[in-house]
């Protein structure tokens, strides 16, 4: 790995590049996961039935610019999420084997999972009030309006009115859920990853490259989304309320539950999936590569003994 800062920058670099290319199925899910809130299961509207539906139902209402409502917002979030994710993951893993095994080179389970959701939960916590604002954006359609509409010109005007008509507290509606969701995430996203890499490279005699890369990043996105739609299915609900709908995280699943049906919370799953399997691949493919440039740059430009120390 790079230096942790050298390592946060190649994380959010990858991510970028991830969110680019996922960004559409992002919007999609979202709307999926919001419309029929709270209403019983005869009375929902379907107005965005899949991933690819969904898509051709906004680009012919809103054009492109509607699939890729609050990118700004989403670069932002991807730089603090996953620089966090990928930059203090293998540090505090490190650090923490060392201090259990003695060790740092000792692969466990536990320490890894641990880590995993420890520095996903920073990402999500720094990142939230980008998060809040690219959901209200995505959510609002002028023609087909799906859960609360916010209307906001852009991300700074949506923070500008939250910031006055809630406060700082108002930013950060919903942070709770956004960590529990990115806990659940990031304990199992780069361990799977690790996992299903060095088993790869045991069994099936794989060497490091791009198969390699891309076989391990599918297998770990696809358990990623299994384990963390359900809480996000809640964040996206929480982010988007007006007022006080839901009084937290608890409160928001019974009533969604209550509802709507326990498969509710799944809902929007395969735009999830379509978005999360590519931006996982890319992510973490993308961040072996820039690791490898910035680790380039850090030799060139960095004195060896700070190197040493990582």
């Amino acid at each position: 790995m790079s230096t942790t800062a050298g390592a946060f920058l190649a994380g959010g670099i990858a991510a970028c590049g991830a969110v680019t290319a996922t960004h559409p199925f992002e919007t999609v899910k979202i709307r999926m996961q919001l419309q029929g809130e709270l209403q019983d299961k005869g009375h929902q509207p379907h107005h965005y039935r899949g991933p690819l539906h969904g898509v051709s139902v906004i680009v012919r209402n809103e054009g492109l610019r509607g699939v890729y409502r609050g990118i700004g917002c989403a670069y932002i979030y991807q730089v603090l999420l996953n620089g966090c994710r990928l930059g203090f993951y293998e540090p505090m893993r490190d650090a923490l084997t060392t201090l259990i095994f003695k060790d740092g080179k000792t692969q466990s389970l536990g320490v890894n999972m641990f880590c995993g959701a420890a520095s996903g939960v920073m990402g999500a916590a720094a990142g939230s009030p980008f998060f809040l604002v690219k959901t209200r954006l995505q959510s609002y359609s002028p023609f087909l309006p799906v859960g609360t509409q916010h209307r906001y010109r852009n991300a700074w005007d949506g923070m500008t009115q939250i910031y006055r008509g809630e406060g700082v507290r108002g930013l950060y509606r919903g942070v709770g859920a956004a960590m529990i969701r990115t806990g659940f995430g990031s304990s199992v996203q780069l361990p799977t990853y690790f996992f299903a890499k060095r088993r790869l490279q045991r069994h099936l005699g794989m060497e490091e490259g791009a198969p390699l890369h891309l076989a391990s990043s599918t297998a770990s996105g696809f358990v990623v989304c299994v384990v963390m739609h359900p809480p996000d299915t809640i964040m996206s609900r929480m982010y988007n309320q007006n007022g006080n709908l839901y009084a937290g995280v608890f409160d928001c699943l019974a009533k969604t539950i209550k509802t709507e049906g326990v498969l509710a919370i799944y809902k929007g799953f395969l735009p999830h999936l379509a978005r999360i399997l590519p931006h996982t691949i890319l992510t973490l493919t993308l961040a072996e590569q820039t690791n490898k440039l910035v680790r380039r740059l850090e030799g060139r430009f960095l004195p060896s003994a700070a190197l040493k120390t990582v």
